[in-house]
């Protein structure tokens, strides 16, 4: 394959093949989120230089903004932070952001608090220090796990759309549409 950011062609629920080639670390917008300065700078560069779309916070609570300001595709969390910890801020990020993946990183890390943390909602839980590839790698399955339950969700919508249209009035679709989207706030 050469190029380790290159995936190649992307296969599209239903058999559909893209022809061109993907560089999807481009496509990757990245919340990282350490109190550790010095990691956190480094491994936001480490991660800038192989082209993913990144913003740091060294707290819970600038996470928090960040992600109210902006949309995230994955935030990248540490456990173990003063204040708001990783858990905490894994679960508004999640309730605020229904298709954001989230991997924990952590020099501190149990059994435990991994089976906890999966089950609210964190794709993936790596530790410190970590192997830069590896992360790469699991950034790459975590991006593509959201689209994929983005796409289901759309599809989802439009099957409705689709049924909401059969038999109605222009109005009432529109009526009906309305409401779909309300529904969804």
């Amino acid at each position: 394959m050469g190029d380790p950011g290159v995936l190649g062609l992307a296969r599209i629920p239903g058999g559909v093949t893209r022809e061109k080639e993907i560089h999807m670390e481009k496509d990757i917008k990245l919340l990282i989120v350490d109190d550790e300065t010095r990691f956190l700078q480094a491994i936001a560069k480490r991660l800038m230089k192989r082209g993913f779309d990144v913003r740091t916070a060294e707290n819970g609570q600038e996470a928090i903004r960040l992600a109210e300001k902006e949309k995230f595709d994955i935030a990248l969390l540490d456990l173990r932070m003063p204040g708001m910890d990783g858990g905490e801020v894994l679960r508004i990020l999640k309730e605020e952001h229904e298709f954001l993946e989230a991997i924990i990183l952590t020099g501190h890390g149990s059994l435990e608090s991994a089976v906890e943390l999966t089950k609210v909602g964190a794709f993936s839980y790596l530790p410190k220090p970590y192997e830069l590839e590896k992360l790469v790698e699991v950034l790459k399955e975590a991006y593509q796990s959201r689209l994929m339950k983005k796409f289901e969700a759309d599809k989802a919508k439009v099957e409705k759309i689709l049924a909401i249209s059969e038999g109605e009035s222009p109005l009432g679709i529109l009526r009906r549409l309305r409401e779909l989207d309300d529904a969804r706030r």
